[in-house]
């Protein structure tokens, strides 16, 4: 099985080994990073640094000016974060040639790493998140996801607003299509919801599954007002509504862990669940339509263009869900999360089986960093398991976070 592992421009920047060691776990390409959110990662072998700090979202390669000028919504570039700097204009450091920065703060960081794991003989994709930046809500309020209570989620982008869809479609389209890059994997793209890896978070004290989720998830802007009206619906009623399920999750009355789309509906009542979930699939489709079709047009024939997604057409986050046909009719395939043991990756590549086409590649996603509760011991197993279910890819996060020990034990494996 091709197998690729995931790595940020960090991990290769300034270390003159990471690309010859990354290529001797056996993996046939990598996935990296041109366009992240902000983040707090570990470096455990890098020559001068063990923590990067990525402040926020950003693209990590020198935005095209022509493209963004004049525009309100635009990709913010990287600090010197990008390439492993402890602050902005660091140029010092064990390992940096002169090569590795353009101007004070990321510069290409993309493209040095890049050229650094093509000449260890590395096929390179794009790693591309989307709709997943809190700068982006912090500094232009009215573009993020609103609940049913009027809280806004910053870090979630609304992509039912225009000018969100507009803004992440064009940034698909250049972060993806980077020199040297011969695919993508386009991650976020669809709803992101109240699901988020935050500082301090605390808001764990009542247990919500799939069907409070997905409550808590459901946006209640102007746009999707206006879609809900499309819809026959009056959106003050399906507010109310919401807030009305979730009153007993919230009173410790009904379980706040129930998992599925059944469980949605014995909250919310099948009716409003169906035209929730309409409108938030017809809007997610139509946008990841767009942007697979933005990327094409900028790229040569034979790019890949695939999606991290989840098959559960309700779920938001990093595996945006989708429905399965109407994807794979314009992506080239699909990254999924397949962690979880056996259970997990039966439920995410199962429903896929049937909608493949001919060379439609299904990934499956296995987390290889044991410190993050990933199984690199299993590996083997576990992609035979994810074969036998109709993986024909591997992808592995992630090279640069892993221990020297989780390593040794993909090398074990993937020999």
């Amino acid at each position: 099985m091709r197998t690729s592992a995931f790595v940020y421009p960090w991990d290769v920047v300034g270390d003159p080994e990471a690309a010859e060691r990354i290529a001797a776990l056996g993996v046939q390409q990598v996935t990296l990073a041109s366009a992240y959110h902000s983040t707090r990662a570990l470096t455990p072998r890098h020559p001068r640094h063990r923590i990067v700090t990525a402040e926020h979202s950003a693209v990590l390669y020198p935005p095209d000016e022509q493209r963004w000028e004049g525009r309100e919504l635009r990709p913010y570039p990287a600090g010197s974060w990008a390439r492993g700097g402890s602050g902005s204009g660091d140029r010092g450091g064990v390992g940096v040639g002169a090569g590795d920065f353009d101007g004070d703060g990321g510069g290409d960081a993309f493209g040095t790493a890049a050229r650094a794991l093509a000449a260890a003989g590395l096929d390179v994709h794009t790693w591309v998140v989307l709709a997943h930046n809190s700068r982006l809500g912090a500094e232009h309020p009215a573009t993020s996801v609103v609940n049913a209570y009027g809280d806004r989620y910053p870090w979630a982008p609304c992509i039912a607003q225009p000018a969100v869809r507009t803004y992440l479609v064009d940034l698909a389209a250049e972060a993806a299509v980077r020199p040297g890059a011969g695919g993508t994997e386009l991650e976020s793209l669809g709803w992101y919801g109240l699901a988020h890896l935050h500082a301090h978070d605390k808001i764990a004290g009542v247990p919500l599954g799939d069907a409070a989720q997905y409550l808590m998830s459901l946006c209640f802007c102007a746009h999707c007002r206006d879609g809900y009206a499309g819809l026959g619906a009056d959106p003050a009623d399906v507010a109310a509504a919401v807030r009305r399920a979730l009153a007993p999750v919230f009173e410790g009355d009904a379980p706040g862990d129930a998992a599925g789309l059944p469980a949605i509906e014995r909250l919310l009542g099948a009716e409003l669940t169906a035209l929730t979930l309409t409108w938030r699939t017809q809007t997610a489709g139509s946008l990841q339509e767009r942007a697979v079709a933005a990327v094409r047009a900028a790229a040569a024939p034979g790019f890949q263009v695939l999606m991290h997604a989840d098959p559960a057409p309700y779920r938001c986050g990093a595996n945006a869900g989708v429905e399965p046909a109407r994807v794979l009719a314009h992506a080239d395939g699909l990254v999924l999360p397949c962690a979880g043991g056996p259970a997990a990756r039966e439920a995410m590549l199962t429903p896929l089986v049937p909608h493949r086409r001919e060379g439609t590649v299904l990934a499956a996603n296995l987390t290889v960093v044991s410190g993050m509760g990933g199984s690199p011991g299993t590996l083997a197993e576990d992609a035979a398991h994810a074969a036998a279910l109709g993986a024909t890819e591997l992808r592995l996060y992630h090279a640069g976070l892993a221990s020297d020990a989780d390593l040794r034990a993909v090398r074990s494996a993937l020999a």
